[in-house]
């Protein structure tokens, strides 16, 4: 176990540079940030100056081996837009994102286990037709038309609830669903698919034979080996709800992680766009490794390399 997480450690860290040096250079395809920040009038000395200043006057080879340099330090630069430390800004807007997580996950619990079971209980009928038309539109359906859709409905025809920022309780409800519906569509189809293929399992079986009752078969047996593939979209949606669903956020003008990433494209903040993009993929790598270890603790099956 040990020299499995050191071998996925470093293969993290290896990825980290990789994604590092790919984010430095294109980043800088978008434009000279400069053209944002001076008025159309400005002096080409005041240019040249705030070019300096900013540190994009030297080749990119030589800007990247600072800027590598300083990220071993912990300082992965300062914004250009906000002024401030990348570090301080990127954990200033986290917790915004992660706030979302524990309403998100609620919804997906309470509805997507139950119904994928149930739906494969009772494979071709009534129960799982409707479930699978669900699972079918929640996949299908893109974050962003559904976020303005909800907006229009709940926000603009009925008056119900506020259409973005944060605040109180019901400034999550439109967020959290627009968020959840595909988590809880793919959780729905995973587990039944999963169900279908444990139910038909020799273990079941004797379980049965042994006069265990349906519901502890399904509900005990079943459905433990059935959360393995649950368990990997659990950690591919944490990793995305981490880097902010870029797209929800922008919607629902909520100040988290996705909103933060959008601008800085969009106002071609450099160091802040390389130290949001690095610190995702920090998470992204923790959150994995976690859900590969857990998988020895569901599945007693599963061995990991020592």
């Amino acid at each position: 176990m040990r020299r499995y997480i050191l071998r996925r450690l470093f293969q993290g860290l290896m990825l980290l540079v990789l994604v590092a040096m790919i984010v430095f250079f294109l980043g800088r395809l978008t434009g000279n940030p400069v053209d944002l920040m001076l008025p159309e009038d400005a002096l080409e000395e005041d240019r040249k100056a705030l070019i300096e200043t900013l540190g994009l006057d030297g080749p990119l080879h030589q800007q990247f081996a600072i800027f590598a340099a300083n990220a071993l330090r912990g300082d992965l630069g300062d914004s250009i837009r906000f002024r401030g430390p990348v570090v301080d800004i990127y954990f200033t807007r986290l917790p915004n994102t992660l706030m979302m997580l524990p309403g998100v996950m609620a919804v997906a619990l309470v509805l997507a286990i139950p119904l994928g079971i149930l739906s494969a209980v009772h494979r071709g009928n009534i129960i799982d037709k409707v479930s699978g038309t669900i699972a079918v539109l929640g996949i299908a359906t893109p974050n962003f038309w559904l976020g303005i859709l909800l907006i229009f409905v709940f926000s603009v025809q009925l008056g119900w609830l506020p259409s973005s920022r944060m605040g109180g309780f019901e400034h999550y409800i439109l967020p959290t669903v627009t968020l959840g519906t595909f988590l809880v569509a793919g959780f729905m189809r995973l587990i039944r698919s999963s169900m279908l293929e444990i139910l038909d399992s020799e273990f079941v079986k004797l379980a049965r034979i042994k006069g265990l009752s349906e519901t502890i078969v399904v509900w005990k047996h079943c459905l433990r080996n059935a959360l393995i593939p649950v368990l990997t979209l659990w950690g591919v949606f944490m990793g995305g709800l981490v880097t902010g669903a870029i797209v929800t956020e922008t919607v629902f003008a909520w100040p988290g992680v996705g909103r933060l990433t959008y601008e800085a494209v969009i106002f071609r903040d450099f160091p802040l766009l390389q130290g949001v993009i690095i610190m995702d993929a920090v998470f992204i790598l923790l959150i994995n490794l976690f859900v590969d270890i857990l998988y020895a603790y569901i599945d007693p099956r599963i061995r990991l390399a020592d």
